[in-house]
């Protein structure tokens, strides 16, 4: 469409997809200051990594299936039935007695969450300009931001005065509440794509390929040696795994993987971009608020409030990319200059002493680089790829998010496990908690110093991008 879309238009129809893409990403995050309280009540700490990548990991196998799926049979339709699954999923992490269960409630999560942002998001690809969309993607960039940031807040402040079971429990009337308001919008009938075949051997091979990488990747050194028969068992079925896959996506006429979107440079490395960014950030978001209960023995709710600084950052950065993509249409440094902050961020954070305000403005400026990668890359890719593609490509984006926000929780939890000195299956939160802060504080900062280099590959990255002009039709 070429008419520009009004304001009051715009708000209609964001307020009935608000609600879907604030649960799915409020609860990758809000169990993350919820973490140690979690633990004190299960036990299990060396699992604890797995809340947060059993829901990443989960969403990461599902985003492809549903955008699949909202293309033959409409994103309304199909984001109604994934809100179903977030709450049965719900319901089984209210309920979970023990670590085991509550993972496998946070799976199921995950196993609705996958459709809850990619679906809302292509619906509003079908309806603005990419020009027109620059001008409101600060809404999207600071929803997720809030939702973000703001759910270990908002985990912070209920663990603190109630228990970790009402983290759960609260979806439940919000899911009922976005199903009611999206069922109130007329679908637009979907017909093109129905006839395609389903790559079966994709859909199953492709989540236990990303399971037993993060599962070796999260446990070694703890449950097996790195270098161990054990660890070489999963090598190898991770390997053969990767051959039936690569071999599948080569010969399968309509792969599992979009291989003829996946080939253009304008796509795969804004994808690859995101990738990263989202390692850094969920890393930092689900990590940060540990490292200050157990290194500055803060509690619950006050490392969900220093980490409103990251949240405000966020937002500042996203309004302002959109505001300069919508004037400028010339997305590609934006990125490059604001994951350079991240990584100067992340710099400070691993060199400076940890003095609470001083983590909060550092938290900002680490903020302000990550608002810039989200709303840029998206756009990128929906324009490159064209509206035929956009319910695909918006796939793509929300697995390469997941697919980095999985890894960077999972390499970055082993990594600062193995920094931590002593520590094993029977170490408690009490321990740490009670023991020395030194030790603690040396090994996070360590891992800030990794999530820099993360942030500059990020950057140098988005360098290598073709320059793209968005369009305004």
């Amino acid at each position: 469409m070429s008419t520009a879309l009004t304001r009051q238009a715009f708000l209609i129809f964001f307020s009935a997809v608000f609600l879907p893409m604030f649960l799915a990403a409020v609860d990758q995050t809000i169990l993350a200051t919820a973490t140690p309280s979690i633990v004190a009540d299960l036990g299990q700490l060396h699992l604890s990594s797995w809340i947060a990548i059993g829901y990443l990991l989960a969403t990461v196998a599902t985003v492809p299936i549903y955008g699949w799926l909202g293309d033959r049979y409409g994103r309304r339709n199909v984001l109604v039935w994934a809100l179903g699954i977030f709450c049965i999923g719900s319901v089984v992490g209210a309920v979970a007695s023990d670590m085991t269960e509550l993972i496998m409630g946070r799976v199921i999560q995950g196993l609705g969450g996958g459709g809850l942002m990619s679906l809302s998001q292509a619906l509003i690809a079908e309806l603005i300009p990419p020009r027109q969309r620059a001008k409101y993607q600060g809404y999207f960039a600071s929803m997720f931001a809030c939702a973000s940031i703001g759910g270990p807040v908002i985990g912070g402040l209920v663990v603190t005065h109630y228990t970790w079971h009402w983290l759960f429990w609260a979806n439940i009337p919000l899911a009922m509440i976005a199903a009611w308001r999206l069922l109130r919008l007329t679908p637009k009938p979907i017909l093109e794509h129905r006839n395609k075949p389903i790559d079966w051997v994709g859909l199953l091979v492709f989540p236990l390929l990303c399971t037993v990488f993060l599962y070796w990747a999260s446990v070694g050194g703890q449950d097996f040696q790195w270098l161990s028969l054990t660890s070489l068992v999963y090598w190898v079925v991770f390997v053969a795994l990767g051959g039936i896959f690569y071999r599948n996506q080569c010969r399968h006429s309509t792969p599992f993987l979009p291989n003829h979107l996946l080939v253009d440079r304008a796509i795969y490395i804004p994808l690859l971009t995101s990738l990263l960014f989202a390692a850094c950030m969920f890393a930092l978001i689900f990590f940060l608020p540990i490292y200050l209960q157990l290194g500055l023995k803060t509690n619950a709710a006050t490392s969900g409030l220093l980490l409103l600084p990251l949240t405000g950052g966020q937002i500042f950065g996203a309004l302002c990319s959109g505001r300069i993509m919508s004037k400028t249409g010339v997305p590609k440094w934006i990125p490059v200059i604001g994951m350079s902050l991240s990584a100067s961020g992340f710099i400070a954070l691993g060199s400076l002493p940890p003095e609470p305000v001083l983590i909060g403005f550092l938290g900002m400026l680490c903020g302000i680089g990550f608002g810039t990668v989200m709303p840029t890359t998206q756009l990128v890719i929906q324009t490159v790829a064209g509206k035929s593609n956009v319910g695909t490509v918006t796939a793509l984006a929300s697995l390469s998010r997941n697919l980095g926000a999985a890894t960077g929780t999972a390499l970055f939890g082993v990594l600062l496990y193995a920094l931590l000195p002593g520590f094993d299956h029977n170490t408690s939160i009490e321990a740490l908690r009670s023991g020395s802060h030194e030790p603690v504080v040396n090994a996070f900062q360590t891992s800030f110093y990794v999530a820099a280099v993360v942030a500059v590959l990020a950057a140098l990255n988005a360098a290598r991008a073709p320059l793209i002009t968005l369009s305004n039709d």
